[in-house]
């Protein structure tokens, strides 16, 4: 069985997502996903960037570009979730009788359950019955005695005021280091480390004794790894979103 599957979205998105991805290992699997999330894939036999493939071109192009339907041809199945909301794309990939399997990118409003469950129940037809619910990612470091704060997010509505994290960071300060990190997409901070690749990211994050942060995608990747992890939540539910993992605590905030 040869297995594509593409999985779009953001850093969060995509790790909630992981068990679900995991789940669907076949004798050959590859994944297609954003560029910033190729790094994080360490359980594939291969990885691409949804923009290095040509992908979008599917639908816009007439004809579609021959090589990429070949390639598209040669797996006995594709789960996506990219496209799963343009019904042209849906009708063009059903006309070349490739053999996509599609499904909503998001959770509905008000789901009652977690993403990482939601995105499990979407593939339980095609997955394997021995699946981890909690997205990992292993990095092989030892935990170091520092703190990591990210006070960053997608969107500013979900930010805790960033004088608010420094008055943490002064506290912590006085039992172990603090640094600073903002990830790709973040603005420009101070004194912050900036690494853009999500894996060494990861590591870096894995050596941390604490780390705090927003409702972000750094936040998961932070959880993922097994450092224990302070998340501030505010307009969304945690119930939903909240990274996932044994040690794993979170603070609701009606400032962010």
């Amino acid at each position: 069985m040869r297995r594509l599957v593409i999985r779009p979205g953001a850093i969060g998105d995509f790790i909630v997502s992981l068990p679900a991805l995991e789940s669907l290992r076949a004798d050959y699997l590859e994944v297609w996903t954003a560029t910033p999330n190729v790094p994080l894939v360490r359980f594939s036999n291969a990885a691409r960037s949804i923009a290095s493939t040509g992908l979008d071109l599917l639908g816009i192009r007439n004809p579609p570009p021959a090589r990429l339907v070949a390639e598209l041809r040669g797996f006995d199945s594709i789960v996506s979730w990219y496209g799963a909301n343009r019904p042209e794309f849906r009708d063009l990939v059903r006309s070349l009788d490739l053999p996509f399997t599609f499904f909503p990118a998001l959770p509905p409003e008000g789901a009652a359950m977690h993403a990482a469950d939601f995105y499990l129940d979407q593939v339980r037809a095609l997955a394997h019955d021995d699946v981890d619910p909690i997205p990992r990612i292993s990095c092989p470091v030892a935990r170091g005695n520092f703190a990591v704060i990210h006070p960053f997010s997608g969107s500013p509505h979900k930010n805790w005021p960033l004088e608010r994290f420094r008055q943490l960071a002064r506290g912590l300060a006085r039992r172990m280091p603090v640094h600073w990190c903002s990830g790709p997409d973040d603005p420009p901070l101070s004194g912050a480390r900036r690494i853009d690749d999500l894996y060494e990211l990861a590591c870096w994050l894995a050596e941390a004794s604490l780390y705090v942060g927003n409702d972000s995608g750094i936040t998961h990747l932070a959880a993922a790894v097994g450092t224990p992890v302070l998340a501030i939540f505010g307009p969304t539910d945690p119930a939903v979103w909240a990274p996932r993992g044994p040690h794993v605590r979170i603070a609701i905030s009606k400032t962010a």
